[in-house]
């Protein structure tokens, strides 16, 4: 993937003293090796400010991940979903609660892959490849996995890290950002690929370190497991299925997070052994995370006609939730456009669950499918008045009323929500589009900006405001802040590129 910009960010800020990275392993950060200077030529790292202590500021680590959390969405296969987002951003949040995180300034991306991983970046940046969601069978298997990031968040094992290799050797940073970028993109081959080991005086120590932030993240994480009222011992479970997994498989087809998160039998031995420590827990099946597994299991099939022959296999046998496994049939039946079969498959499970948003989402679908995006939105409205400003029915809202012929009012209901989530690139994108419908170019070019602010093309953001400037007129008001947001944007440009 290309690297530019965060070849344009991860460097300046250390270069007089990171020449060469020495070969440790960023446990929980993708644990990722050495990176060499030609991994990273021309890198650059913003001007952010200086640590006031040997561990880098919360608010540097914090300005850090933002930074990086650009780059990655201009390079890596998003998902944008905001249903599923949200549901991941309530489950982390609950977990948060349970931890001794401080910094609690949380994003999370979710990647349109289906690979077994997840990552946490210093600064609050939580990735999770969507199919994580597919293997992870249980709602607490799942949280096991976004424990133990958290917990390499509230450690703080990065800044710990280069605390370490610090006191040893000069450091790169801006090559161990970039080979996180590698491996959570394009897989860990590619940033293992761009690594190299020198110094191998230092490895067996550093080696040490990195497994020891492995167990201290496994300790922590099965805390914040117990603490959150999860079963404990779904975390030497997931390990061990995860193991499991590699045995009948070439080394190419290893999952993700057991390459840049080494799993050995003394491990998973280990986590067994502290999991006994608490006493076992016996959960429900959880409804909220089998119907997301059910919307990531449609958006993995080749097509949508795979994935109803997926769904009306698992409902002739016997699947961990039923009714998730008839969401996910609708789902896809709605994406085949069989939306009346969908609509009368949705009602088997609906009646009792008036005012569940996944089945109120699916239902507006498939008025969207029947070509009646009016009723769509009529329904969407009289939801939202029950909940005001819930993004993923707000996002649906705006849509239908974008099908509608409504991007006046679609324009209105965006903008009032870019206030409660002006960091979803998707909402821009959707804003952009409704507003050109609308004859609005001035609110096009700079919704758009904001738009290639979040995926990090500083120059491109720069441009729509140029053009917007250009059609402003004698409006000084409008005038002004877009001049203020082009020179917000120098700034940033400014802060990459000071050495």
């Amino acid at each position: 993937a290309p690297m530019s910009f965060c070849t344009q960010y991860l460097a300046q800020r250390f270069k007089r003293h990171l020449r060469q990275l020495a070969p440790w392993g960023l446990a929980g950060f993708l644990a990722l090796p050495a990176v060499t200077l030609s991994a990273t030529e021309g890198l650059k790292i913003p001007n952010l400010g200086e640590s006031s202590t040997s561990l880098f500021s919360a608010d540097y680590e914090y300005n850090l991940g933002q930074w990086w959390l650009k780059s990655f969405r201009r390079q890596a296969p998003t998902l944008d979903d905001p249903l599923l987002y949200s549901y991941l951003e309530s489950l982390v949040f609950d977990l948060v609660t349970h931890s001794d995180l401080q910094d609690r300034r949380l994003e999370f991306v979710i990647v349109d892959n289906p690979t077994i991983n997840a990552f946490a970046v210093p600064g609050g940046i939580i990735g999770v490849h969507t199919g994580l969601f597919n293997y992870a069978q249980t709602e607490d298997e799942f949280a096991t996995v976004m424990s133990h990031e958290i917990a390499h968040l509230s450690q703080r094992h990065f800044s710990r890290g280069v605390e370490l290799a610090q006191s040893q050797s000069t450091l790169n940073i801006a090559g161990l950002l970039a080979g996180i970028l590698l491996a959570a993109t394009a897989g860990s081959d590619a940033g293992l690929a761009a690594m190299t080991a020198t110094q191998a005086a230092l490895q067996d120590e550093q080696l040490r370190y990195s497994r020891a932030n492995e167990a201290e993240a496994d300790r922590v994480g099965l805390r914040i497991l117990y603490d959150a009222g999860m079963d404990p011992y779904a975390a030497p479970a997931m390990f061990e299925r995860m193991l499991a997994s590699t045995r009948y498989s070439s080394a190419n087809r290893m999952p993700e997070f057991m390459r840049t998160h080494p799993l050995s039998e003394k491990r998973i031995a280990d986590t067994r052994n502290r999991a006994r420590q608490y006493p076992k827990r016996i959960r429900p099946v959880s409804l909220d995370y089998q119907l997301m597994r059910a919307r990531v299991a449609v958006s993995l099939a080749d097509t949508p006609e795979e994935a109803v022959a997926q769904f009306k296999g698992e409902l002739e046998g016997n699947p961990r939730s039923r009714e998730a496994a008839i969401y996910g049939l609708v789902l896809a039946l709605t994406k085949a456009g069989r939306p009346d079969e969908a609509a009368l498959t949705l009602d088997g499970i609906w009646s009792d669950r008036e005012q569940r948003i996944e089945y109120i989402l699916a239902d507006a679908e498939i008025s969207l499918a029947q070509g009646k995006p009016e009723l769509a939105a009529k329904k969407l409205q009289t939801r939202l008045q029950l909940s005001p400003g819930n993004h993923p029915l707000t996002m649906s809202y705006a849509h239908a009323l974008q099908q509608s012929q409504q991007s006046h009012l679609a324009e209105e209901v965006l903008i009032d929500q870019s206030r409660l989530k002006p960091s979803d690139p998707g909402l821009w994108y959707l804003l952009a589009e409704v507003q050109g419908l609308s004859g609005n170019i001035i609110g096009l070019h700079q919704s758009r900006a904001e738009y290639f602010i979040l995926v990090g093309n500083l120059d491109a953001a720069q441009r729509q405001l140029v053009y917007a400037l250009k059609l402003v007129g004698d409006d000084f008001t409008v005038s002004a802040q877009i001049n203020e947001r082009i020179g917000q944007i120098i700034d940033m440009r400014t802060d990459l590129d000071r050495g």
